[in-house]
């Protein structure tokens, strides 16, 4: 039998950053115990069962090994839900919240426009885990949405978490590579964005995190951009007139995004930063005007 330590040695003990350790042990005692991460300092003193120490060590080995947290947990938080992820799928990053906040916006002002009639309509392209679907459906009750991804493994997830909140009526989904999964006559208010836009061989792709996430959801095998301007080149069919594409981007090719939307003939192309002040994102609206 293992000899078995307090929550206090244990984390005095652990190999990895406080923070981390902390992270993980609050995992252990809400999984096991039922309790909540403030445990860690009222209950100090507790001495974990033999099974819960185990797991202890198990989830601490593997982060340290490299495996980013959110594998490890098996969940990450985004923007204001809680999503299950796995390797198959992205990590959902704290910058993404930008094309929830910049969707949300444009939803609240449709919803003000007095000659809206139905639900607003919402495409999320390369959705991975559903992150940014699911967070605006939470968010916005009066959206119906519709989110498409190339990898099997990656829409299993995404239904999953469907389920999980409790949005599965109001968010679909659909195989395919970007606007492939839609048929034809599909039109959207909304279409958001969050492609592959790291370029190949960028050294960051073999640090961190990164290490561990599906390559096909970080880079597109060459300049960085390509999958940005399939989804922007090919945007006019699918938006509503007045309708807003915005897309996630690298912090330095925000001048690149706003030519290929102006190329794609998108009007009122604005560019938005992401909390650390960097150019994180790019938006565009079709013309009302627009005669197709």
């Amino acid at each position: 039998m293992n000899v078995t330590h307090s929550l206090k040695v244990l984390l005095s003990n652990s190999r990895l950053p406080p923070k981390e350790a902390r992270i993980l042990l609050a995992h252990i005692l809400e999984q096991h115990y039922q309790l909540p991460r403030s445990a860690l300092m009222s209950r100090d003193d507790m001495v974990l069962s033999e099974a819960a120490q185990n797991a202890w060590q198990d989830l601490e080995a593997r982060r340290m090994q490299g495996e980013p947290i959110a594998y490890v947990l098996g969940k990450k938080g985004f923007h204001n839900i809680e999503l299950r992820v796995a390797p198959g799928v992205l990590i959902p990053r704290p910058e993404t919240e930008l094309l929830v906040d910049i969707a949300l916006a444009e939803i609240s002002r449709l919803s003000q426009i007095q000659d809206q009639s139905g639900p607003i309509q919402v495409l999320d392209l390369g959705t991975g885990s559903g992150a940014i679907a699911l967070a605006i459906a939470s968010a916005a009750p009066e959206v119906v949405g519709m989110a498409t991804d190339q990898s099997e493994d990656a829409l299993s997830i995404a239904q999953e978490n469907a389920q999980l909140l409790g949005l599965s009526n109001r968010v679909k989904f659909a195989k395919g590579n970007w606007y492939e999964a839609l048929d034809a006559q599909m039109r959207f208010d909304v279409i958001v964005s969050n492609p592959p836009y790291i370029a190949h061989l960028d050294p960051h792709l073999i640090e961190g995190d990164l290490r561990f996430e599906p390559s096909s959801a970080l880079t597109d095998f060459a300049s960085g951009l390509t999958c940005l301007e399939a989804i922007i080149s090919r945007a006019d069919p699918y938006l509503k007139l007045g309708g807003l594409i915005a897309v996630e981007h690298g912090f330095d090719q925000s001048e690149g995004i706003v030519q290929l939307m102006g190329m794609a003939g998108l009007v009122d192309i604005q560019v938005h930063l992401d909390l650390a002040g960097h150019q994180r994102a790019a938006s565009g609206r079709k013309s009302r005007s627009d005669p197709s």
